[in-house]
């Protein structure tokens, strides 16, 4: 598929195999190409000026930044990036336009709304049991889902608790909100609709010793992640991109 409008896909993975691999699985998922989806690493350049009109949708894939870091704990470029973030964040709400936040999504998205964002409910990298809410079955992006799916994800913080104006749309026995929607277009997930089992490979080898879990248990959680049957999550990326894909 091809759009004359692109998507915008923001990375925060300063490491390249993982951000390069990240990349092509949206592209894969959705079935674009790099006409169709143009990408910029904030870790390696500034975010600069966006007109919203530019693009038919926004992603923010994930990575290790957590926005509950202690501030004086964060990176110069974590702290340009998060602010950035945050600022554009804001006005995707305001205007509603369409955004998909991947993991680190639920971290900014959920600021910017007034979510409680806390390290209550991290889970360990790997496949994952995620539930559909009530909201979540009439929800154009996870209606007609299975009511549980597996899916591949890993993080450290997570939203505790939404405001009034959140949908819940998917949930987990370790983590209350698994997907969450603002006004009509507005998503974040923490799952990662955009992995599979070579991409949760890719991301155990890059980010093995960023705290995520022992590096030595780096291959039997690859054995693990074999265990589970993760693929209606890459639906969700695609009905994305296609009920947003639009002329400019």
């Amino acid at each position: 598929m091809r759009t004359s409008a692109p998507f915008l896909l923001l990375s925060i993975r300063g490491e390249d195999e993982a951000a390069d691999d990240e990349y092509r699985a949206v592209m894969r998922f959705a079935d674009l190409d790099t006409t169709g989806v143009h990408r910029i690493r904030l870790t390696h350049e500034s975010l600069g000026p966006v007109d919203l009109a530019d693009w038919s949708g926004i992603i923010l894939g994930g990575g290790p930044y957590n926005v509950s870091d202690v501030q004086e704990s964060k990176s110069a470029t974590q702290q340009r990036v998060e602010s950035e973030l945050l600022a554009l964040i804001g006005r995707i709400v305001h205007e509603d336009h369409p955004f998909l936040g991947c993991c680190y999504g639920v971290g900014t998205l959920g600021t910017v709304i007034g979510a409680v964002i806390d390290r209550s409910y991290p889970e360990p990298v790997g496949g994952m049991s995620i539930t559909v809410t009530d909201a979540g079955r009439d929800d154009p992006l996870f209606a007609g889902l299975p009511d549980v799916f597996d899916a591949y994800g890993g993080h450290k913080e997570a939203a505790t608790m939404l405001p009034t104006n959140a949908l819940c749309l998917a949930t987990s026995p370790q983590c209350p909100v698994q997907a969450f929607r603002v006004r009509e277009n507005v998503y974040a997930t923490q799952f990662h609709p955009e992995l599979d089992l070579d991409g949760i490979n890719v991301r155990l080898d890059a980010y093995k010793n960023h705290g995520y879990f022992a590096p030595e248990s780096a291959q039997q959680l690859k054995n693990e992640a074999r265990q589970w049957n993760v693929r209606h999550p890459h639906t969700i990326l695609r009905r994305f991109i296609q009920r947003y894909s639009r002329q400019p």
